[in-house]
C-alpha cells in the first residue's frame, strides 16, 4: 500500500465520518487527502501500524509524512490545510486546552453511531474522487 501524501483513516459505516469525507472533497481543493475507511484490510493495518485497536476504533487518524495525528490535533491540521475561513477554526481549536477538546472529541465518538445514525455498509467513494479512496 502507498503512503505517499496525507491519509485520513475514517469510520466507513458512520454518517458523520462520511459527512466529514464528503465535507472534505468538496474543501480539499487541491486533493492533497486521500481515505482510507477502517473496515478495510487498508484502513485496519494503518490503526494498528499507529497503535489504535481496528477493533475498537474510536480515533479519528491522520497520517501525514510518517507522521500519525488522532482526535483534535489531527481534525486541526486538516483544517489548517483548506484556507480561509477552515484555518481560523484550526486555531479556534487549538486555543482551545488539548484535553478539554479531546474528551468533547471522545464523547461524541463514543455515541457516533446513536447521535448520527449509521449506514449499514460502507458507502460507495463518488466516482470522481474514487482514486482518493484506499482499501
Amino acid at each position: 500500500m502507498s503512503t505517499d501524501g496525507p491519509i485520513i483513516v475514517f469510520d466507513g459505516v458512520c454518517v458523520l465520518c462520511n459527512g466529514w469525507v464528503r465535507f472534505l472533497l468538496r474543501h480539499d481543493r487541491e486533493a492533497r487527502f486521500r481515505f482510507a475507511a477502517m473496515q478495510t484490510d487498508a484502513g485496519r493495518a494503518l490503526l494498528a501500524r499507529h497503535g489504535l485497536d481496528p477493533d475498537d476504533p474510536s480515533s479519528f487518524l491522520l497520517i501525514d509524512n510518517g507522521t500519525a495525528w488522532t482526535d483534535t490535533d489531527a481534525i486541526a491540521r486538516v483544517l489548517a490545510t483548506l484556507g480561509s475561513p477552515w484555518t481560523i477554526a484550526a486555531t479556534l481549536l487549538r486555543v482551545m486546552p488539548r484535553g478539554m477538546r479531546d474528551r468533547a472529541y471522545r464523547f461524541v465518538a463514543r455515541h457516533r453511531y446513536r447521535l448520527f445514525g449509521r449506514h449499514a455498509a460502507c458507502a460507495l467513494p463518488p466516482e470522481n474522487a474514487a482514486a482518493r479512496f484506499i482499501g
